[in-house]
């Protein structure tokens, strides 16, 4: 690859390629459950606050490290504050691989089910059987995880500009098309408007509630993408002229807007089709019950209700593969820094994420752990990003990375404080809240079990045998991906 085709081409490639990478399956199928659950408009503005005090921050800064060192999460944080700080770094990335390696199995879910609407496979079945047939007596998950890693890999292979760009240019518009076209559709349903109000009338007194405050932290959290090291990625392969602060703030209101609009397509169908009763008992049946169980359902029950079925699985893979084609980028960017071929790397990378995802595409109750574990272990990379620009200096870091000269929308000194006092704070709200759940909620018996699904013992056994081994392995990896010395 030549360094021409080592950088986007244009504003608006880069732009396509982050909101591709923002907007993925989280959109559509937690952020409509978790805003009902929790005051529907009161979530909405808590969820709002929390990208100006969470995301946008974590975006930039992630922009702003892959721009400046021209090195992805296995170098960037040795490269700005130190070679004995690079497995901070490494955790980031390496967390991202391991949610890689499931998310490409729910990849191959939406995949499965779009190709299912298509014939008769989803008509006149029992949608429960359905779904659990296809998880846990058949070999189709395997099958569909090995495609999406393969057409994700395939579009990688074509580089930056012809695979990444190209790709998200299409697939992006597309995806915002169909949620708009699916949102047009449910709010045009006999008793939609119970939906909306359920969504976008605030109850004022959540607002008192941390419960709301909390979950809507965490939405913003996974749902964005930052601190997931695929900014900063992506960051990497901005031109010198390139700036980012308003192309970062777009990313979190382009995520922001497909939320919303797959929230008025799912709680609009759900109101129209079922009783309040039955409704929330929809929306509270959990991602995958809500999206393979439930939904097939209620769009049967609407006029051209498979039409709409279908493109609504069309939507949720094209979202699915926008962000799966980042997370790859990541992985393969990770092999490239450690001086590995890109040409090698690629491959490289769908083998072993094949490989590692094959246990959540046969287990679901290994899925559900492994999503459990490195979807918490996003907040440590969030922890770890903030410590490293602390260490730099905040201030500084905003001055000299981000408010550079061809930046013509310098960001505030408002960034510095988020990033010093808020981001830690939340970091240590959020472990707290849900350590808590698992001890009161999921599993009050085996909370601290290293081998239980939703316990505090098996997210903190698997954080600790992880930076356990970036630190034993850390003078060679900061060595291989020219980290810098003495600090």
């Amino acid at each position: 690859m030549t360094e021409q085709d080592d950088r986007f081409s244009s504003r608006w490639g880069i732009l396509m390629a982050s909101i591709g990478m923002a907007v993925g399956t989280g959109n559509i199928w937690r952020f409509p459950r978790v805003a009902a659950e929790n005051g529907g408009g009161a979530f909405l503005i808590a969820w709002l606050v929390f990208m100006f005090a969470w995301s946008i921050p974590l975006v930039l800064t992630e922009f702003a490290l892959g721009k400046h060192t021209r090195k992805g999460p296995a170098g960037a944080i040795g490269h700005l504050i130190g070679a004995k700080h690079n497995w901070m770094g490494a955790f980031v990335g390496i967390c991202t691989c391991f949610i890689m390696f499931y998310y490409s199995v729910v990849t191959g879910w939406c995949l499965k089910y779009f190709f299912a609407t298509l014939g008769s496979g989803l008509a006149n079945t029992n949608a429960e059987t359905y779904w659990q047939n296809f998880t846990t007596t058949s070999n189709e998950p395997m099958f569909y995880h090995l495609l999406a890693m393969a057409v994700g890999c395939l579009i990688i292979s074509r580089g930056v500009v012809k695979g990444i760009e190209r790709t998200n240019r299409i697939l992006v518009p597309v995806l915002f098309a169909l949620l708009a076209v699916a949102a047009v559709r449910a709010i045009t349903l006999p008793g939609a408007i119970k939906g909306l109000e359920f969504l976008f009338t605030p109850v004022w007194s959540e607002l008192l509630s941390h419960k709301v405050w909390l979950e809507a932290l965490s939405q913003s959290a996974w749902s964005v993408g930052a601190a997931w090291g695929l900014v900063m990625t992506y960051g990497v392969y901005l031109r010198k002229k390139d700036d980012f602060v308003l192309t970062g703030y777009t990313t979190a209101f382009g995520d922001y807007s497909a939320s919303l609009l797959a929230g008025i397509a799912i709680m609009c169908t759900v109101f129209a089709v079922l009783p309040e009763a039955e409704a929330r008992t929809a929306l509270a049946a959990g991602n995958e019950g809500l999206t393979f169980i439930w939904l097939p359902q209620l769009f049967q029950a609407i006029p051209a209700g498979k039409l709409f079925l279908a493109l609504f699985f069309l939507a949720l893979s094209f979202a699915a593969m926008s962000s799966l084609i980042a997370m790859i980028e990541m992985a393969t960017r990770i092999g490239v820094d450690l001086g590995i071929s890109r040409k090698t790397a690629v491959p490289l990378v769908g083998v072993v994420g094949f490989v590692l995802g094959v246990p959540s595409a046969w287990k679901m109750g290994f899925f559900q752990n492994q999503d459990w574990v490195w979807g918490l272990g996003l907040m440590v990379s969030g922890f770890f990003i903030a410590i490293a620009v602390i260490k730099f200096g905040a201030e500084r870091f905003r001055n000299e990375l981000i408010n550079t000269p061809e930046e013509r929308r310098p960001i505030g000194r408002w960034y510095t404080y988020v990033i010093t006092y808020l981001v830690p704070l939340e970091f240590v709200a959020l472990m707290v809240w849900w350590f808590y759940q698992a001890i009161k909620v999921y599993d009050p018996e085996g909370w601290w079990h290293p081998f239980h699904s939703f316990s505090v013992g098996t997210a903190v056994l698997q954080w600790a045998v992880l930076i356990a081994l970036l630190l034993l392995v850390n003078r060679w990896w900061a060595n291989r991906v020219g980290a810098k010395r003495g600090n």
